[in-house]
């Protein structure tokens, strides 16, 4: 949802972007009730409904999923839960282990969420808390977490607490949010002056002027805070995506991102959450992605900026290759890989950035499966799902999923947004070929699931030699090497760093084929152009 890769835009070009991260367009008047709405601040208590899952859920693969595009089960042409709980078996095929709903509260903007106007209830066009009930239920029985998207920075200008907080200085919930009276000079945040002027002073709100952040200084606001992520864990919520945590606190124009305050507030989150069997939580930070990600702030976080390097070096770049190679030799374990996601900022579709070569696609896909971490896995994208380019800034990566050919797949009636451009080719309908995307990755979830080394493993003797890449990953005696020729020709490559003689066999692609390293554990391996190879090793 973060606009800060966009520095140079003027304040009018920020504002429309960040419209398209979540607010729903420049301008929105605040409500105009002469009534006070009331705030929900009801204590809500700790009760751990425990878990079904496996203990390894966490190591899985996580889809991220857009359910206003996913699957529409009412002909609305917007996707909702019950779409999505009838496509959890597809999903279950597939392999992966868990679910990561962009945000599904009632908003402002209706769309995508991120101005939360309630945040214990669900937008009415998804559906109801019931069908919520019934979507954890059925992902659980197939063995799948499910995490919500988390917006604790700020809320919606709607909501009923900035309602209250804007009327007057005296109100109740008037320190809930950072107001300042005159409004202060010489900030710039994002390319734009982050102080919204009202009658009763200026509040901060750097991503929208509907989008007010909240005091998070004010310890009222952080327990309630934690009383509606009970509220969800009490219903058997998994665990929280949680958004722009390098923006919780400001001190001052020259300090508003990542200050010491954020790392302690994801802390008390972490805290929260551990007091629940098996609940996870991984934190969106992209300026600072490996403080959130260590055990003293989130314990988990998306490893930005590692997805560029990814896609370079599935396109043989050497520089990104060597970055790829040593990442997780100091990363903390918590790290979430991905590819792209729903933002623009943090790159196209994958599709797009290969400008659709396969072989290139695929290497990409592998090295986010197998490396160490969690990976995640924008929704499509195991089919090759491109954008829309006729669409804007985010909502090109934000179209219906791509069911079959046409839209009849996602709707029976018409779809709210557009298709992605290669849906006649790039569908799950036409994904059953064993060449395909879709196959490649149902392959490699599979075998990440079936290998505890692969899923958990530590990483072990990276080496990179021209477009060759390699490593292994080692969890007690099972150890997995995985190698990769990123280049367009046929090599023989030396990996070195085996146990002396060990015996390895092909575990993909899944042919028997066996190898053996030397007394020195060199292991010479010919490889195809643009292949992937993964072995089981055994000393």
């Amino acid at each position: 949802m973060n606009p800060r890769q966009l520095p140079a835009l003027t304040p009018v070009l920020a504002c429309l972007a960040l419209a398209a991260c979540g607010g729903g367009g420049p301008g929105v008047p605040p409500p105009t009730d002469t009534v006070l709405p009331t705030v929900d601040t009801s204590a809500v208590a700790a009760a751990d409904p425990g878990s079904t899952l496996a203990s390894d859920w966490q190591h899985g693969a996580v889809m991220e999923i857009y359910v206003r595009g996913y699957q529409d089960s009412d002909g609305n042409g917007m996707g909702d839960l019950k779409g999505l709980i009838s496509r959890l078996d597809y999903l279950q095929d597939l392999g992966v282990k868990g679910l990561w709903l962009m945000p599904v509260n009632a908003s402002q903007d209706h769309d995508h969420g991120y101005a939360v106007t309630d945040y214990r209830a669900i937008e009415p066009q998804y559906g109801t808390l019931a069908d919520l009930d019934e979507l954890l239920k059925q992902a659980h029985a197939r063995g799948m977490g499910v995490m919500l998207d988390y917006v604790m920075n700020h809320s919606a200008g709607q909501h009923p607490a900035f309602v209250n907080s804007r009327d007057s200085t005296s109100n109740a919930f008037r320190d809930w949010y950072v107001w300042q009276n005159p409004a202060p000079t010489g900030w710039s945040v994002f390319g734009g002056n982050p102080w919204r002027s009202t009658p009763t002073g200026a509040y901060y709100a750097p991503f929208w002027d509907q989008m007010p952040d909240f005091k998070l200084t004010n310890p009222a606001v952080v327990s309630w805070h934690h009383d509606n992520l009970r509220f969800w864990l009490n219903r058997g919520v998994d665990g929280f995506r949680f958004d722009a945590v390098g923006n919780l606190v400001e001190n001052g124009p020259g300090a508003w991102q990542n200050q010491p305050e954020n790392y302690t507030l994801m802390q008390g989150v972490r805290s929260l959450l551990d007091t629940y069997a098996q609940r996870s939580l991984v934190c969106e930070a992209p300026d600072a992605p490996q403080l959130f990600g260590a055990s003293t702030a989130c314990g988990g976080a998306f490893a930005f900026g590692l997805q560029y390097d990814l896609v370079a070096a599935a396109k043989g770049n050497t520089g990104a290759l060597a970055k790829v190679a040593a990442y997780h030799q100091t990363a903390p374990a918590g790290m979430a890989s991905f590819l792209s996601n729903h933002d623009s900022f943090a790159g196209q579709r994958l599709w797009d950035q290969v400008g659709g070569n396969q072989a290139q696609y695929k290497l990409a896909a592998a090295m986010n499966l197998l490396l160490p971490g969690r990976p995640f896995i924008y929704y499509g994208e195991e089919i090759g799902m491109g954008g829309n380019p006729s669409l804007s800034g985010d909502w090109a990566l934000r179209t219906p999923m791509s069911w079959t050919a046409d839209q009849s797949g996602f709707t029976s009636g018409t779809p709210w947004r557009a298709l992605a451009s290669n849906v006649a080719t790039q569908n799950v309908a036409a994904s059953a070929d064993p060449a395909s995307i879709r196959a490649f990755y149902k392959s490699l979830l599979w075998l990440r699931n079936l290998r505890p080394s692969i899923a958990q493993g530590s990483h072990v003797a990276p080496q990179v030699q021209g477009g060759v890449i390699a490593w292994q990953r080692l969890l007690g005696t099972e150890r997995s090497l995985v190698v990769m020729n990123t280049g367009a020709s046929d090599v023989t490559a030396s990996i070195a760093q085996l146990p002396a003689l060990a015996n390895l066999n092909r575990l993909y692609p899944a042919d028997n084929a066996a190898a053996s390293a030397d007394a020195g554990g060199l292991l010479s391996l010919n490889l195809p152009a643009q292949s992937v190879r993964v072995y089981n090793v055994q000393p």
